[in-house]
């Protein structure tokens, strides 16, 4: 490869590194022409890209834009590798491990990712990367909590009986009637005129 055609893959690289803030660094090794074109179809379907490139160039460009924050990543670069980036930090590590199960086969195998900063380094770290929430999984999550409290509240007025509602208006209906029998009890009753003297009782 010419110096240009190693400066052209290294922009390309340093271009992908910039736009995603996740990437995995995997081993394809042993993996046939076929196998690779059936990964990189799936990956394609995921919105996944895949790219391979040489070890020394992935390092170049990786040093190039920072040097410092991209260390933990430089011992696995080694052997084939072909690189997966994704919006999604856990699309990958799900893509491989379907891969690995549909073909019966032990590649790729993951080498480390980078996650948001974060580095998770070997192989044994697949599996607790396939169980990272999205951030619009979490964000579910949340929305979910929030209604939650909203939709018991909703779901009680809906399923409230109809015969609460009638005792409800009853009292309602009799508090005139109610007030009306109270006034009456509590009017006094009238006098009787009294008898005037030496009037002869009637007979």
């Amino acid at each position: 490869m010419k110096k240009e055609q190693k400066q052209e893959v290294i922009d390309l690289l340093k271009e992908k590194f910039s736009q995603y803030t996740n990437f995995y660094i995997t081993d394809t090794e042993s993996l046939t022409v076929s196998q690779v074109t059936a990964l990189r179809r799936t990956c394609f379907d995921k919105n996944v890209e895949m790219k391979v490139a040489k070890n020394t160039l992935i390092r170049k460009a990786l040093e190039s834009l920072d040097s410092e924050k991209y260390a933990g990543v430089y011992d696995s670069l080694h052997n084939v590798t072909a690189l997966m980036f994704s919006e999604s930090p856990k699309d990958p590590a799900v893509i491989i491990t379907s891969f690995r199960k549909e073909g019966n086969t032990e590649r790729p195998s993951l080498k480390a990712a980078f996650l948001d900063g974060e580095i998770f380094v070997g192989d044994d770290q697949l599996a607790t990367l396939t169980k990272i929430k999205t951030k619009n999984e979490m964000i579910a999550e949340v929305i979910g909590l929030l209604m939650s409290p909203i939709q018991r509240v909703i779901g009680a007025l809906e399923n409230k009986p109809e015969n609460v509602t009638a005792k409800a208006e009853a009292p309602a209906a009799e508090a005139p009637a109610q007030e009306e029998a109270a006034k009456s009890e509590e009017a006094p009753a009238q006098p009787e005129e009294p008898k005037a003297e030496g009037e002869a009782p009637e007979a």
